[in-house]
């Protein structure tokens, strides 16, 4: 099959990186300027539209021909700048594939840089270092001079020069993303992966709905609370500035006696108890309630927002590269604050209809409770209701179920009462005894949450947010969850074991429900039950900080976003396995739910949230649904929890 390589330079108004590819399209003054593509092998050729160039009729001919595969790395924006601009051309996901999915399927990075490096192109074969500048110069209003004519845009005319680097930039674009596909083509997607990846992109294609009024009244009354917040720090410290935190430091650490070096979430409540000062301590207050940043994802809402009320593109296919989960992008739906309010209804009309005073009045902290409304500002089309089904407990339901805890599978297949269970198996009593709110129920519930993948007493620390339970339990709570889970704990070794294995052997070693641990060239594969590869770039075994043997490979390093060497070993194998597993049973999920007429909108974590007309389906056949037995999980239990709602919550 013949396949099209394609990268676009444009220019548009409107900051991608606040308001996303969708509304970017959507100005009135996009376009696309450069398009560089290739043929399979061919000759890499560039129309420049900027100097009345006309896209050829084979290239034409080829977009509207379902028979040629169209190749882009971050296809989503290719797709639809060409949608977009005046071409008149339908770019639907399944005639198209995407080089930075097939890149992040195997444990490469996002950018189409990074990639370069990672793979040890040579430099001639890499992204060229002057692109950003030059997307910088074309692509991006510029700010009005004496010396630039008080022009607003700059135009190859202005600097031909640049131009003609600027038009080698996006042909090099492409020979990289076609060297790069070439490349990794000995490791096809399973046909799974890419129909997925093809309703990803119906999904961000279609957007969810949102409520500009509850948007623009929750920016307004946040608004006015910092001016009150502000006005008050000034009159208490006298500062120019007092969301400054240079100033701020250097005037609680006057009155405290001693240097303030930060003035974290973190590091707020313990000066807080150190503080005697009335006025310090309601700095400090104020700095609390000054940093709530979750309230800008309203105003992230409004920025993307497109044309018809929608925001589109909020979740990246493979965006957690190490187990092929989706990851937020622009409103982060994946990290949306919780509701608890008792009163939701109330507390959103309040907001809606510009009832500032009695928010503050009837709730603890405005910023609070604006943070726990942001779920309800997305809404489903007019007539039509939200249906959210969440998977229950599939991460427990999952490594039970490869591991063969047979008393776990046992309260999947029955109760489902986990915690509870747990409590029972850990302190050997009826599970009776162990009821809601109780110390044992605790117990269970944050050793759960803790321990599944090799966590410890630290762990514990971590999840004990409340600090019910005695530091000096811990270390009898891990001993006491992996003897009750001793099937799990062998399953970590198991997997380590195997992962050794198969780097030293250069072998495959076979374990159950066909999870394969694969070794290949420069690369280990761990096979899911799916058919999905788990990728492993570059693996060794090097001597670990504890003088034992670990798992290496290269990577993404989460906090500095480098490619680097990273560690390994059985429990974070197996959270990846599990994890991934789980993502795999959501997408099975998600084909079912839409080929059954129910419209997904968005997914969070285990969560999928319809968009259906009010006359249509019910919350009990998603729910079974979702419990359907899945072909290559055998004897794995599903269950799904739901509810109905007219704007998104959490139930």
């Amino acid at each position: 099959m013949d396949t099209l390589a394609i990268d676009v330079e444009t220019y548009s108004s409107v900051d991608i990186s606040t308001s996303g590819a969708y509304k970017y399209v959507q100005a009135p003054d996009f376009q696309i300027m450069l398009f560089a593509y290739a043929f399979n092998d061919d000759e890499i050729k560039i129309i420049d539209f900027m100097n009345d160039e006309y896209l050829p009729q084979e290239v034409n001919e080829a977009l509207n021909d379902s028979k040629v595969i169209k190749t882009a790395f971050n296809a989503n924006f290719e797709r639809n700048a060409i949608e977009a601009d005046t071409f008149d051309i339908y770019c639907p996901p399944e005639e198209w594939q995407c080089t930075m999915v097939k890149a992040l399927t195997m444990g490469l990075p996002g950018s189409l840089g990074m990639v370069g490096k990672a793979m040890h192109f040579e430099e001639d074969k890499q992204k060229m270092k002057e692109g950003k500048a030059l997307i910088q110069y074309f692509c991006k209003p510029c700010k009005p001079t004496k010396a630039n004519g008080g022009r607003t845009r700059n135009l190859p005319e202005h600097d031909p020069e640049k131009w003609e680097i600027f038009k080698t930039y996006c042909i090099q674009d492409v020979e990289v993303e076609r060297d790069i596909r070439n490349k990794l083509s000995i490791y096809p997607i399973t046909e799974d992966e890419q129909r997925l990846w093809e309703l990803d992109q119906h999904i961000n294609d279609r957007g969810v709905g949102t409520d500009l009024v509850m948007i623009e009244k929750a920016i307004e009354c946040d608004a006015n609370y910092s001016i009150r917040l502000r006005n008050e720090a000034v009159k208490i410290t006298g500062l120019s500035n007092p969301n400054s935190a240079a100033q701020l430091k250097k005037w609680i650490g006057n009155r405290l006696g001693h240097q303030v070096t930060s003035l974290t979430k973190e590091s707020v409540p313990g000066l807080l108890e150190e503080a005697e000062d009335d006025d310090v301590k309601r700095i400090l207050e104020l700095r609390q309630l000054m940093a709530k940043t979750s309230i800008k994802k309203y105003q992230t809402m409004k920025n993307a927002r497109c044309i018809d009320g929608r925001v589109r593109g909020l979740l990246q296919f493979y965006g957690a590269n190490r187990t092929g989960r989706w990851a937020g992008r622009l409103v982060q739906v994946q990290n949306l604050p919780q509701n608890h309010l008792p009163d939701l209804e109330d507390a959103r009309n309040c907001i809606k209809d510009g009832r500032f005073d009695e928010v503050e009045f009837l709730y603890d902290s405005i910023p609070d409770t604006l943070s726990q409304l942001i779920r309800t500002a997305f809404i489903p089309r007019e007539g039509n209701r939200f249906m959210v089904a969440d998977f229950s407990a599939i991460e427990a339901r999952v490594i039970a179920w490869f591991a063969g805890e047979k008393w776990r599978m046992d309260v999947f297949k029955t109760h489902g009462k986990i915690y509870e269970a747990s409590a029972s198996q850990m302190f050997h009593v009826p599970i009776e005894s162990v009821t809601k709110g109780s110390d044992l129920r605790a117990k269970g519930k944050i050793a759960e949450l803790a321990l599944g993948y090799g966590g410890s007493v630290g762990a514990l620390t971590v999840m004990d947010k409340s600090k019910s339970i005695p530091e000096d339990e811990f270390a009898g709570l891990v001993s006491s969850w992996r003897s009750a889970n001793t099937h799990i704990t062998k399953f970590w070794w198991d997997c380590d074991k195997a992962a050794k294995k198969a780097i030293n052997e250069k072998t495959t070693v076979c374990m159950q429900f066909g999870l394969k641990f694969i070794y290949a060239p420069g690369v280990l594969f761990i096979q899911l039950p799916s058919g999905r590869k788990l990728a492993y770039v570059r693996p060794s075994i090097e001597d670990g900080k504890f003088g034992k043997p670990v798992v290496t490979y290269e990577g993404m390093a989460q906090t500095t976003k480098q490619w680097t060497t990273l560690e390994t070993y059985g429990p974070k194998i197996v959270e990846n396995i599990v994890q991934a597993t789980a993502r795999d049973c959501l997408g099975e999920a998600m084909f079912k739910v839409q080929k059954a007429g129910y419209d997904i909108v968005m997914h969070v974590h285990d969560e999928i949230i319809m968009d259906v007309p009010k006359d249509f389906g019910s919350m009990e056949a998603v729910n079974n649904i979702f419990s359907e037995p899945i072909s290559w999980a055998p004897g794995l239990p599903l269950k799904a929890d739901g509810y109905e709602c007219t704007y998104y919550q959490k139930d």
